[in-house]
């Protein structure tokens, strides 16, 4: 049996939910972002884009090329709300909810076409989103992950797009390459180079040379090109959190060490959360006094997997939950409302050099170890496990 996917995706969501708060923005180049000629474009409104304007663009070049348009540091609180509200109508509703990322869902609704026809059942889940967050949204359907994306793409803004099985290859192929996700840059310029640039000459090379051209990935771009896609639609509850603790040899009261510690903690585990894919929306931290008195303290927070914006959370319900001068046995740090996706510019004083940094960092760690590159904190907490050893 033919599957049913469906791939949702909130219309420039973060200049949306502007728009929302302030209807004098509607209409208007809007840019969201950093708001120094060091920052970043975070997002856009289609008014911005028309004069070059995009998503992880120096501040200064967007204003250079859109000098008349609006902008606006932003509200991660408001987003990060906003998200949680749709993803809740959605999840009630659908049998089946991967959340790909704060702002974009992929459903799979196989067999529903039985009972109730698949594209008018999510034609009528959308104008449900629609009219109950005040949010536009795009939706596309058809037979896997990798077509009912690219058609959300095609069909924006406020699309609706069914794309049947029989119709896959018909759809996708006057379309140029970098429409098919996960083809970078770099993949681009190469194919480019030998004149593929639409994704019908691409799906009729031999997926052999692709794989040699290109590498391990050169099999899946041609089974992409070619509409074949059998990755399912994990829900996104899936995964509920990662956590790390650590028990003292030694009961201590040392603020200094205590938070050095969780520093170390929370690095690790951000890593961690970019190596797998995840963003984080809820901090919890743990503390265990040498009474055995157990207490817990958490908060929200935006969609991340970012050290910085994490061990300010982190450090924050430390002081606030710590109350009791009372020595500690044991500290953790935990992330839940994990959803899939990769870090997105959403603080809004990130700089290019700092999203540079990151990727620098994780490339390190990639190839050496997570101890290659770390804090000054992080040499508390191998010293500490050297001395538990």
């Amino acid at each position: 049996m033919s599957r049913s996917i469906v791939h949702m995706d909130l219309d420039t969501f973060f200049v949306s939910c502007e728009r929302l708060v302030n209807p004098k923005l509607n209409g208007l180049p809007l840019i969201i972002g950093g708001t120094s000629d060091r920052g970043v474009v975070s997002s856009c409104s289609y008014e911005a884009r028309t004069f070059g304007v995009r998503s992880a663009m120096p501040m200064k070049l967007a204003l250079r090329l859109c000098p008349q348009a609006k902008v606006i540091k932003g509200d991660m609180e408001l987003y990060s709300n906003k998200s949680h509200e749709v993803t809740s109508i959605i999840k009630d509703k659908a049998p089946v909810v991967e959340k790909a990322s704060i702002d974009e869902f992929y459903l799979d609704i196989t067999g529903m076409d039985k009972f109730f026809g698949c594209y008018k059942w999510t034609n009528e889940l959308t104008a449900k989103v629609m009219k109950e967050s005040g949010l536009p949204m795009t939706f596309a359907l058809s037979v896997n992950k990798t077509v009912s994306k690219i058609g959300t793409g095609e069909a924006k803004p406020l699309g609706k797009l069914e794309i049947p099985e029989t119709n896959v290859k018909q759809f996708l192929n006057p379309l140029p390459i970098q429409k098919i996700p996960m083809l970078g840059d770099v993949t681009f310029q190469l194919l480019s180079r030998i004149g593929i640039r639409n994704i019908q000459t691409l799906s009729e090379m031999p997926a052999e040379l692709l794989q040699q051209m290109i590498g391990k990935n050169g099999l899946e771009i041609w089974k992409k090109a070619n509409g074949i896609d059998n990755t399912p639609v994990e829900p996104y509850s899936e995964r509920k959190s990662i956590s790390t603790e650590h028990t003292f040899e030694k009961d201590t009261i040392d603020i200094v060490k205590l938070k050095a510690l969780l520093v170390a903690m929370v690095e690790k585990l951000a890593y961690q959360l970019r190596s797998e894919q995840l963003l984080t929306s809820t901090v919890v931290i743990k503390i265990r006094y040498n009474n055995f008195d157990t207490e817990t303290k958490q908060c929200r927070t935006i969609y991340t997997s970012c050290d910085h914006i994490l061990i300010d959370k982190v450090t924050d319900l430390f002081d606030k939950v710590y109350d009791r001068r009372m020595r500690l046995r044991l500290i953790g740090v935990r992330f839940t409302g994990l959803v899939r996706g990769t870090y997105q510019i959403d603080m809004f004083d990130d700089t290019t050099e700092m999203m540079s940094l990151y990727q620098a960092i994780d490339r390190m760690k990639n190839r050496f170890g997570f101890d290659a590159v770390t804090r000054c904190a992080g040499t508390l907490m191998k010293e500490s496990r050297k001395v538990k050893r």
